[in-house]
């Protein structure tokens, strides 16, 4: 990839890098680094170390999302999906999944848990208004929109 992004990646897990599954992927498969199989109870959350360490752009950020596999066949998900990692942070990348179904699900080392997103994104200077402009929706809130 010529325009790929260049990112800084401390790995100190023995899993390789987070790669794309397919060539048009969006998310690259983030892995579990644990020292032993981690069981999560029905409703139970977990934050989970992925070995990994990352120096983001200024300007982007990343987000840890669930994997779609996971969710629908174990109901296992990222908890404040998207989990958002910012430029600044140099801490371990850790994804905090929670199971949603009524089995226990076992995580095991080197386990495909999450997906990590990396994207642009835009800083906004507030601009003090006294009126803001009409819309078709207006203050319309949830379900306002309707149904269909």
């Amino acid at each position: 990839m010529n325009n790929a992004l260049a990112v800084k990646v401390i790995n100190k897990s023995h899993h390789p890098l987070p790669e794309y599954q397919t060539q048009a992927a969006a998310g690259l498969d983030l892995r579990a680094f644990l020292q032993e199989p981690v069981t999560l109870k029905p409703l139970q959350r977990a934050l989970l170390p992925t070995g990994l360490f990352l120096e983001i752009p200024a300007g982007y950020e990343a987000q840890v999302r669930p994997r779609s596999g996971l969710a629908y066949k174990h109901g296992i998900t990222v908890l404040n999906s998207p989990g958002t990692i910012d430029a600044d942070y140099r801490g371990e990348l850790k994804v905090l999944l929670v199971n949603l179904s009524a089995e226990e699900f076992v995580i095991n080392d080197g386990e495909r848990i999450a997906q990590l997103i990396v994207a642009r994104h835009e800083v906004v200077q507030w601009e003090s208004a006294q009126v803001l402009a009409d819309s078709l929706r207006g203050a319309g809130g949830f379900g306002s929109s309707g149904t269909h």
